[in-house]
């Protein structure tokens, strides 16, 4: 996966990143939005990639083959009393699932978190999400409840697991 490079997304990215966001709907039905992606235009797209890279605390990743966005992973900074900590989230296309795209992205996020003083991460992901809770507790993230019917599709609830990494703890220990 040599051929494979992560950077932060600019708003240059944001006609890639809007068609992206439609596949990966289409894709799977552990997001929040399906194959009609996100009600948003080009332009509104720029403005939260730009608003993202001026953040001291929030960022947007792209995993790039060549012209192709195959994955992305963000961390959106949280507000007031809540500013130490940011919410994680990350993507991938199905064809590249389990080749460590989702490590790389992560291990950059991670990464970002540190440098940027954030302390805890937080995550929800679906309960029967199996391989994305592994990859999460892989990197330390621990399980600190589940939130019950979190996601209604069509007449069947899902249930979600609410996950955090402590940032804070392996300071201390390093």
């Amino acid at each position: 996966m040599s051929d494979i490079v992560i950077r932060e997304l600019q708003p240059e990215d944001a006609e890639k990143l809007i068609a992206y966001i439609k596949r990966i709907g289409g894709e799977t039905d552990n997001l929040t939005f399906g194959p009609e992606g996100f009600p948003v235009t080009v332009e509104q797209e720029k403005a939260m990639l730009r608003s993202k890279t001026e953040h001291p605390k929030s960022v947007m990743y792209g995993a790039w083959r060549g012209e192709e966005l195959i994955g992305d992973g963000s961390l959106d900074a949280m507000p007031r009393r809540m500013s130490h900590r940011a919410e994680l989230g990350l993507t991938v296309v199905k064809e590249m699932w389990n080749k460590g795209i989702g490590s790389r992205i992560l291990e950059k996020l991670i990464e970002y978190a540190k440098e940027a003083g954030i302390e805890i991460l937080n995550l929800e992901v679906r309960s029967d999400n199996l391989p994305a809770i592994h990859l999460y507790e892989k990197y330390g993230f621990q399980r600190i409840g589940t939130s019950p019917a979190f996601f209604k599709i069509g007449d069947a609830y899902y249930d979600f697991e609410l996950m955090y990494l402590d940032l804070r703890a392996k300071k201390e220990s390093a």
